[in-house]
């Protein structure tokens, strides 16, 4: 069971780059959720599966000399989800389907992945702890920073290049 939910359904195992597999499986997760159930169940799936790595991974790691393992990405999870909030909602709030705005699910993904990859900042000081709680926070961090660049982005282009664009 440890296992199952810290390679978020096997998705762990998937080579090369499982961290980018974890998320592109989260992000399609993601988008079914928004689209197919309800918007709102993202944020509360961020909550759940957070608490999940919290409890899971440090029992995944429990003995091990390397305390963040590749294959566990129920972190990268959570932090796209967080991501991914940033945009699902208020596009709910606006009645915009967020596959009608595909960039909405796009930009925090690849944000997410540069963020969690580059490691800048409190991600970094996050994953330098070195210890189960930083696998989940260098990815909470890397998903705030990712979901608040991909509003920013947004509001640029709708403030600025889509008038230029569309005259």
């Amino acid at each position: 069971m440890i296992r199952f939910i810290t390679t978020f359904g096997y998705t762990g195992l998937i080579r090369p780059a499982p961290g980018t597999w974890g998320s592109l499986a989260a992000l399609v997760l993601g988008v079914l959720i928004v689209e197919g159930l309800h918007p709102l169940l993202l944020p509360l799936g961020v909550g759940l599966v957070t608490l999940l790595g919290f409890w899971a991974v440090p029992r995944a790691v429990a003995g091990q000399a390397d305390k963040d393992p590749s294959e566990i990405v129920i972190d990268e999870v959570a932090g796209q989800w967080l991501a991914m909030c940033f945009t699902a909602l208020p596009l709910w709030r606006h009645g915009v389907s967020m596959l009608e705005a595909w960039p909405a699910f796009v930009v925090p993904f690849v944000l997410f992945r540069l963020f969690d990859i580059t490691k800048p900042w409190l991600v970094g000081r996050a994953d330098r702890r070195g210890d189960a709680a930083g696998v989940m926070l260098d990815d909470l961090w890397a998903g705030l920073f990712a979901g608040i660049a991909s509003v920013i982005l947004a509001g640029l282009y709708h403030a600025v290049l889509e008038p230029v664009l569309h005259g």
